[in-house]
Parts: C-alpha cells; sequence; structure tokens
C-alpha cells in the first residue's frame, strides 16, 4: 500500500516531512572502479575503450567499427515500421519547434557616461550525448538532448549508445538521424563517458555531455565534469497530480503508474482535496496493476514510494508541491492556471485532465529531461541553453574612463591589488593616447 496522509492527523506533518525527505536512489558505490575505468581510457584510448565494450557489453569492436557506418544505420533505419517513424518524425518536429523559441538574443547598449556594454550567446563547439542500452533505451531521449543542441547550432554531434550483445534500437538510429547527429558509437558505460570527455582514438573530445544513465554512467559524468560541461545527474522519475474529485480516477491512475513503471525507486503522488476521491484512485491504482506488463516494477514503485495526500483545499497542495519541487507536476483541477499561480518549483507543468505527463514525454514539445529529487528548486530542465554561452561585452571610452575609473582604482587600492589600479591610474593619466 501507498503511504496514506490526511490533513487532520495529528501526525500529518512528520510524515509528510519524512516522504518529502525520503532517499529514493540506490546508492551504489562506484566511485573508484569508474575512476579506474577512466584512468584506463585516458592511458590507452580507444585499445581501453574497445577491451572494456567487450567485458560488459560481450560485443568485440576495432576502432573502425566503433562508430556505425551509413549504411549500417540506413540498414537499421529500413526495420522502422511506418507507423513508428511517422510518430517519431512528428515528435522530433514539435521538440524543434518549441526549442527553436529558446534561442537567445544578443544585445548591447550604451550607458549614460558612455561605456558600450552587452553580450552575445554562442554555442559549444561539440557535444557528446549518452543514450542507455538495453530497457531503458529509449529514442525519444535521443530527440530531447539533440534536437536542443542542434537548434543551439552546435557543430559536432556524437551519440554513444551501447549494443549489449550486439542488439541495435532502430528507432534510435533514426531518431539520431533526424536530430542531426553526426556519428553514433556503439559503446557505453563509464568508459564512453571518458572517452567522450577526453577522446579516445577515432572518438574526438566533446564540450558538453548530457543524457542519463545508470550508476557508473552518473558517476562517470561527476568525475569528468570540469574538463567537459554536463547537463544534470538524474534520479529517479516522478510524477505528483494535484487533482478534485471532478476527474477520471482511472485516468489519474494510468498517470501516476506511467511514472512507476519506470523504476522501481520512480514516485507517484496524488494530492486531492477530496478523501472519498483519493480513496478511488488508489483503488483504480490497484485494479491497474493487475494487467500493466510492468506490474512488477510499477507495484514496487507504489508500494515503497508512493503516496495519497488529502488536503483542506487546494492551496495548501500548492505548499505541498512546493516542497516536493517535483519533476513532473499535473494540475487536474477545475482552473488550473489559478492553481498555477501559486507553484513556485517544478520541473515541468500539465495543465488539465486532459494534458497527461506523457504527452510531455514524447509529443508535447517541451523538454522530458527535467530535475529530479526536489532539484527542481534551483534549476531546470534541459534546453537550448544548455548547449550554449553566454559572453559579455564591453568598451570604455575616454569619457568613460574618466566617469568610472576612479571608483575602479578606489577599489582596488582597498583590495591592496596595486597592478589592478595601475591599470586603471594609467589611462587616467592620458586618455588622448587612446580613441
Amino acid at each position: 500500500m501507498p503511504a496514506i496522509l490526511h490533513h487532520d492527523d495529528p501526525a500529518f506533518e512528520d510524515r509528510l516531512a519524512a516522504l518529502v525527505a525520503a532517499k529514493r536512489a540506490v546508492e551504489t558505490d562506484v566511485d573508484g572502479t569508474v575512476a579506474a575505468i577512466i584512468g584506463d581510457v585516458r592511458a590507452r584510448g580507444a585499445d581501453a575503450v574497445i577491451e572494456l565494450t567487450e567485458r560488459f557489453d560481450r560485443l568485440r569492436l576495432t576502432e573502425d567499427r566503433l562508430a556505425f557506418s551509413e549504411d549500417e544505420i540506413d540498414a537499421e533505419i529500413a526495420k522502422v515500421p511506418e507507423a513508428e517513424r511517422a510518430a517519431l518524425e512528428l515528435a522530433a518536429e514539435r521538440i524543434r519547434a518549441y526549442h527553436q523559441r529558446q534561442l537567445p538574443e544578443d544585445r548591447e547598449w550604451e550607458d549614460e557616461v558612455g561605456v558600450r556594454l552587452g553580450w552575445r550567446w554562442t554555442p559549444v563547439d561539440a557535444a557528446g550525448l549518452y543514450v542507455p542500452g538495453g530497457l531503458a533505451s529509449y529514442p525519444s531521449s535521443v530527440l530531447m538532448n539533440a534536437v536542443p543542441a542542434q537548434v543551439a547550432g552546435v557543430r559536432r554531434l556524437v551519440i554513444c549508445a551501447p549494443t549489449p550483445d550486439g542488439a541495435v534500437n532502430p528507432l534510435v538510429l533514426l531518431a539520431a538521424r533526424l536530430a542531426g547527429v553526426d556519428t553514433v558509437y556503439r559503446i557505453g558505460g563509464a568508459q564512453a563517458i571518458a572517452a567522450m570527455a577526453y577522446g579516445a582514438g577515432p572518438i574526438a573530445p566533446v564540450d558538453k555531455i548530457t543524457g542519463p544513465g545508470n550508476a557508473y554512467v552518473a558517476a562517470a559524468k561527476r568525475q569528468v565534469f570540469g574538463q567537459v560541461g554536463i547537463d544534470m545527474i538524474a534520479g529517479p522519475s516522478e510524477v505528483l497530480v494535484i487533482a478534485d474529485r471532478d476527474n477520471d480516477p482511472d485516468w489519474l491512475a494510468a498517470d501516476l503508474m506511467s511514472q512507476a513503471e519506470h523504476d522501481e525507486c520512480a514516485q507517484a503522488v496524488l494530492i486531492t482535496d477530496d478523501r472519498a476521491f483519493g480513496q478511488a484512485v488508489a483503488g483504480a491504482v490497484e485494479r491497474l496493476l493487475q494487467r500493466l506488463s510492468r506490474a512488477e516494477i510499477a507495484g514496487a514503485s507504489w508500494r515503497d514510494f508512493g503516496a495519497v495526500i488529502t488536503v483542506r483545499d487546494l492551496g495548501q497542495a500548492a505548499g505541498i508541491a512546493n516542497r516536493f519541487a517535483p519533476e513532473h507536476l499535473q494540475l487536474c483541477t477545475a482552473d488550473p492556471e489559478a492553481l498555477l499561480a501559486q507553484i513556485r518549483h517544478a520541473g515541468a507543468v500539465f495543465l488539465g485532465a486532459h494534458t497527461p505527463e506523457v504527452i510531455g514525454d514524447y509529443v508535447g514539445g517541451p523538454n522530458h529531461v527535467l530535475p529530479t529529487a526536489g532539484s527542481a528548486r534551483f534549476s531546470s530542465g534541459l534546453s537550448v541553453l544548455d548547449f550554449m554561452k553566454r559572453t559579455t561585452i564591453a568598451r570604455v571610452s575616454p569619457r568613460a574612463m574618466a566617469a568610472i575609473g576612479p571608483a575602479a582604482e578606489t577599489l582596488a587600492q582597498s583590495e591592496g591589488l596595486e597592478a589592478h589600479g595601475l591599470a586603471v591610474r594609467c589611462r587616467l593619466d592620458a586618455p588622448e593616447r587612446q580613441p
């Protein structure tokens, strides 16, 4: 059974605090192993990657077969059924259209003392996108990572996607082509992250690495950060649904289980202002679990981390949602826009009964790579800006130097930085030498 909390319970606050603070990710001490793998790849390059791929993925490669050839990609893409191809093309089109609106603008102006100021945005030169293999090989994640990078103007896009025992997901390769990826390498794990960060034989280093992965991939991303940029360290998926009684319990049960079926450590939470409705949704979940193909995973998630919370009113519901700062937040109420005004922390918000979170996973347009485990309090989902950087620009005229230079010199002297002060003073003393 999931946790059942009611606002009238004397222990409500304590139980809620424990639920919000609960650690769901399984701790796995892999840092030492990952550090050794990264060190091996840095020392031996492609030879290390090849040996590690044979050990972990049971796949023997050579340097010239680390990447899929164009003919191999063509052959795999030809296997994709037309309905799936059309669905993926629709998703790519909608994701691209949404992210194109995120492109930032350069700015430049002159202030009141004559200093010209501004900024400009430029993309990183190269990005590496990690795509998990096996059950977690999702073509939708390829689009969500690669399309924003392409829209940002990244010159070189590569993917590392492991193919254990040589098994290939044709949809992943189709998604890569739709997103403009240059090269797809059939390698994975910490060795793939190391190869993208430091280079390995034909694999040239990139500037930023994004994409989800297992504990080894997550640890590798942490350890190479600084050599390259990374997006985030994602935890188990989560959804929080705020709903009034004018909803279909079966719809909400499907919404809750759509996240629970991802992972036994995923979390699905319902908050409602109607106790009987909460019980109805819990009952609908139990019925749904009788026929889900991933019932074992979803059932464990619902049992260990799920919750049904009854509140006094929707205002209290919004306050609790802000404490969770969920990855996904569905507002299934009569006036979701009014409730949205009270939401400060959420990775993505879905308004109204006809907007399930699943639409955001595939064809909504916004990115589904989102902050988890409460990190929406201080971070955002993946966007075009993750593949760009801002450079500030300034130009000081002699007149402007006369206006602001003395203050800079004073501050430099107060900090005991003599050369800083001299760099200003020499210009103040001879402004006519410069245009």
